[in-house]
Parts: structure tokens; C-alpha cells; sequence
């Protein structure tokens, strides 16, 4: 029954650093992008360059399409 009296002190002190280490990882932004590193892994980067290049593309169209 001693040992409960350190007990709830101590988790009481580890409880209130884990709430801070939350609150200090979503203010970082941790949390931010939950798919962009699942899809960074699984993608290659000459995929990614070809699609930037045809986005580049495609928005140039646009823009030359507003324009007249």
C-alpha cells in the first residue's frame, strides 16, 4: 500500500510529459502529412519528375488559353 504513494505521483508526472511531448510534436508539425511519406517511399523519383513536367505543361496551356 506504501508503494502506491509513489506510484500516482511518478504516472501523474509521466502522463503530464507525454501530454507535452504531444503538444510539442503537432506544434512542430509532425502531423501535418499522415500520406505524403507512405506515397514518398513507394513512388519513384523519375515518375515524379515526368508528372511535374506534364503538370508544367498542362498549366502553361491553360495559362496561354486564358490569355487569348
Amino acid at each position: 500500500m506504501d508503494v502506491i504513494y509513489g506510484l500516482i505521483p511518478s504516472m501523474i508526472f509521466i502522463g503530464l510529459v507525454l501530454v507535452g511531448l504531444l503538444f510539442w510534436s503537432i506544434r512542430s508539425g509532425q502531423f501535418d502529412d499522415f500520406e505524403g511519406e507512405g506515397h514518398r517511399i513507394l513512388m519513384d523519383e523519375d515518375v515524379e519528375l515526368k508528372k511535374t513536367n506534364k503538370e508544367k505543361k498542362v498549366s502553361e496551356t491553360i495559362t496561354e488559353t486564358e490569355g487569348k
